[in-house]
């Protein structure tokens, strides 16, 4: 991709209420306001690496969907194809993990402005104008059938105009539920678009509609994506994090990069006192989508990629502020004071 085409993040923005740290949904008399969403953590991240990075979606024309897009372009993400339209603005409700605890997500997005608008269809050509990447996720496919139709007509699109697409699977059963028969299929769709696909074991089986893994580990990640790989043509890297939960502020996490010449695996980083894990696995897929786009090597890429979800790790909020220079310096072991 040449270096004036940008990267097209597609989906829903949201708002996050966020319990204090140490408070409960249930009891706390105060929320935290954050913007958020899957791909746009991706777009903003990819921005402060240094990529244009657009930013695609329906937000509610009022002062709170005003304050999604704001948020975007005051971190550098191009939000020319963000457009409002009547509606409110999906919105998740967070609570905080902590010792034996764990965090706990509350979705609240049924009837947004983007859920209404993907009934009437999105108008790819101008979302692709200059583009020369597409990201998505398959948190848009299960918002509704609509929603899913809409993200296979763009995923397929691109294709056909050779820009290049990476999928997350996101897999949320919560977000499924009266559909969860039909979402292998309908992943398996997008999927097969996709160049670079972001999976682990459990999603890779579900869309390959293989028997769920006993455990999500790291052979049942090498043998799902060999057989992803042999079904799916375009797809050439799958990538994924392994994550040892000890405590909600007390874990362990690597990388591990599927390609067709093999499978590679990161550094494992040791995780205390985490801030909040939200927006990790985003930080990662712009740390390999950020590996692909600068010719990094396979090793380089996935040691890039794990380090820039570690650092999210240290953030409150939905997204990675982190510099190339702040990732390779972790990379590099340098967690020292700097002055």
């Amino acid at each position: 991709m040449s270096a004036d085409r940008r990267v097209v993040c597609f989906g829903e923005m949201l708002l996050r209420l966020a319990a204090p740290r140490g408070k409960m949904l249930r009891d706390t008399s105060e929320l935290q306001v954050y913007v958020g969403g899957a791909e746009a953590n991706v777009a903003l991240a990819l921005a402060h690496f240094g990529h244009r990075s657009a930013m695609s979606s329906v937000v509610a024309d009022t002062a709170t969907g005003a304050l999604c897009t704001s948020e975007l372009a005051r971190h550098g993400v191009d939000t020319d194809t963000v457009c409002a339209a009547p509606g409110r603005m999906g919105l998740y409700f967070f609570e905080r993990g902590a010792g034996l605890r764990p965090a706990r997500v509350l979705y609240d997005r049924e009837f947004s402005a983007f859920a209404r608008a993907m009934a009437q269809g999105v108008a790819w050509d101008r979302v692709f104008e200059g583009a020369g990447w597409l990201h998505v996720s398959g948190i848009t496919a299960a918002l509704s059938a609509e929603a899913a139709s809409t993200l296979l007509a763009g995923v397929r699109a691109a294709h056909e105009r050779r820009i290049r697409v990476s999928f997350d699977c996101n897999y949320r059963p919560s977000l499924w539920q009266a559909r969860a028969a039909q979402a292998g299929s309908i992943l398996r769709e997008i999927a097969a678009c996709a160049e670079v696909l972001f999976a682990n074991a459990h999603d890779l089986a579900l869309m390959l509609g293989s028997a769920p893994p006993q455990a999500d580990c790291e052979q049942a990640f090498e043998d799902l994506t060999g057989v992803a790989m042999a079904r799916f043509a375009s797809v050439q890297r799958i990538a994924t994090t392994a994550r040892l939960e000890r405590a909600a502020d007390d874990q362990e996490l690597s990388g591990l990069y599927a390609c067709r010449n093999g499978i590679f695996r990161s550094r494992t980083y040791a995780l205390r006192d985490i801030v909040e894990r939200i927006g990790s696995g985003d930080a990662f897929a712009a740390g390999v989508l950020h590996g692909v786009l600068s010719d990094f090597d396979p090793q380089r890429t996935v040691e890039f990629a794990t380090a820039a979800a570690c650092l999210k790790h240290s953030v409150a909020g939905d997204f990675s502020v982190a510099s190339v220079a702040d990732v390779e310096a972790l990379v590099r072991g340098e967690t020292a004071l700097t002055r």
